[in-house]
């Protein structure tokens, strides 16, 4: 019988990471992907393969813990296939970017069958197995106080930033890097309201910059340095951030940025946000206008403005 009780199914830019981080706090995995070249450099380093979802649960000690990191769009069948051979007392763990909306059916759905369910917003991107990362954490508190061992090892903890003035006494759980938020879908809806936040901060910075950079294409008699405009920014600025530290990195690798493409995806937690907001009838004018703004870089406004010319040509003679 095995000895070992998490898995990890997905192992994608944070998944993978994310079981490293676990061994080196000495928490083992059994892994599992569709991939067999995203199983194959963790097979190397230690962890536990499976060859398909049946033999990844044959292969975990009970009561099991499976995250899953696989994309919203997969969620829902990966939950469906694996219950199947779960059994009561297990947790599975949805520490993708999913709906909040979605967990709350997915919680249902599994407590019929005896199955815990945690949804954990997950931030740190590719950097999390040096930095740590930020989970926000939705579900029942006895099972998330069981979580905790995984839920440390993985959160960057106390000393990566220094303490707020007047907090005294133990540090608390989000003073460590993650929290409790809140009942099913918590956890997912404290991240989407993040990713919208991250949406505005990064347009902000992006205007900014394109501001300096066309200044030399204006009447102003300047030729500004973005760079070291930047490199100042991040030494006791107001704004200074990891979004700035990761815009100097970037453009010290390559100035003109021209591997980069002007499309700017979204990943869907930025329209949840603008949905939320609109549902709550709270003005969100800055995650509105970021969201917007992605979508106009993938030339979605291209027939409006062909509207605006043409109505500008028909109603004052204007050139088309």
């Amino acid at each position: 019988m095995s000895s070992i009780n998490f898995g990890m199914i997905g192992l994608g830019r944070m998944g993978a990471n994310i079981v490293r981080r676990l061994s080196q706090h000495e928490i083992a995995s059994v892994i599992y992907d569709k991939s067999p070249d995203a199983i194959e450099q963790l097979a190397a380093e230690g962890s536990t393969v499976a060859a398909n979802l049946a033999d990844f649960v044959s292969k975990l000690a009970i009561p099991r813990t499976i995250w899953i990191m696989v994309p919203s769009s997969e969620v829902d069948s990966t939950i469906n296939v694996l219950s199947n051979f779960l059994s009561s007392g297990d947790t599975i763990i949805d520490g993708g970017n999913s709906y909040y909306k979605n967990d709350l059916v997915n919680a249902k759905k599994l407590a019929a069958l005896g199955i815990n369910f945690v949804d954990i917003g997950t931030s740190g991107g590719i950097h999390g197995l040096t930095r740590g990362y930020s989970l926000m954490v939705g579900g029942e508190k006895e099972v998330i106080n069981k979580l905790e061992p995984i839920l440390k090892a993985l959160s960057p903890g106390v000393d990566t930033v220094s303490r707020t003035p007047g907090r005294t006494g133990d540090p608390s759980q989000s003073e460590h890097g993650y929290l409790h938020c809140g009942p099913h879908g918590a956890g997912h809806f404290v991240k989407m309201v993040h990713n919208g936040i991250e949406y505005g901060m990064m347009a902000a910075i992006a205007e900014g910059l394109a501001i300096f950079e066309a200044a030399g294409e204006m009447t102003h008699p300047y030729d500004f340095d973005i760079s070291e405009i930047i490199q100042v920014w991040r030494r006791g600025s107001v704004i200074e951030s990891w979004l700035l530290d990761l815009t100097a990195q970037s453009l010290q690798e390559s100035p003109q940025l021209i591997e980069y493409s002007s499309s700017v995806s979204d990943s869907g937690e930025g329209r949840w946000a603008v949905e939320a907001a609109i549902e709550s009838g709270i003005p969100a004018y800055v995650l509105s206008a970021a969201l917007y703004s992605r979508f106009a870089s993938r030339d979605n406004d291209e027939f409006s403005n062909r509207i605006l010319s043409a109505m500008r040509s028909k109603f004052g003679g204007h050139t088309p």
